[in-house]
């Protein structure tokens, strides 16, 4: 070999419980067409986000449906919370982080009223967006489809 040094894979934790799924399975074309960009979903049964990997919050939307961390090694991701869900302007979740947070894996960051939501007839679906695409090379997700919030792996990707 000529020295050339295999890429360390880093990993990206379930945001929730639930099932994971490829992006492109969403039920919403901006997402599943990755007009925002690549990524994955967990398809939830739980009701609190967590973090996905140690960063910062760099972006938080006022209504509480989505969440924009940027990692240690510049990987920026969007947590979006459901589809259409920015319609409650605000009801139903509650915000537990702030822009300028620092986080680690696991720590909480929105917690939703699911039943609120179901009710309204929202998908709980929960996208993850790598909103800057030159910041990773390739990601896989886990063979493992059930997750666990904060303990499952959801992604690896290189750099």
């Amino acid at each position: 070999m000529f020295g050339f040094k295999k890429k360390a894979k880093k990993e990206l934790i379930a945001s929730i419980d639930g099932t994971l799924i490829p992006i492109e399975e969403v039920k919403d074309p901006v997402f599943s067409q990755k007009m925002m960009g690549d990524g994955y979903a967990i398809v939830s049964t739980g009701d609190t986000v967590y973090a996905c990997a140690q960063g910062e919050v760099t972006m938080l939307f006022p209504s509480g449906h989505a969440v924009g961390l940027t990692l240690e090694d510049g990987m920026e991701i969007l947590i979006h919370i459901g589809i259409d869900t920015v319609n409650e302007n605000g009801k139903g979740f509650s915000v537990l982080c702030e822009k300028g947070q620092k986080v680690k894996a696991g720590d909480p960051l929105v917690k939703m009223d699911r039943a609120y939501l179901e009710e309204k007839g929202y998908d709980l679906t929960v996208i993850m967006i790598f909103t800057k695409a030159d910041a990773y090379k390739s990601f896989e997700l886990s063979e493992d489809r059930n997750v666990k919030a904060g303990n499952s792996l959801a992604v690896t990707y290189t750099k």
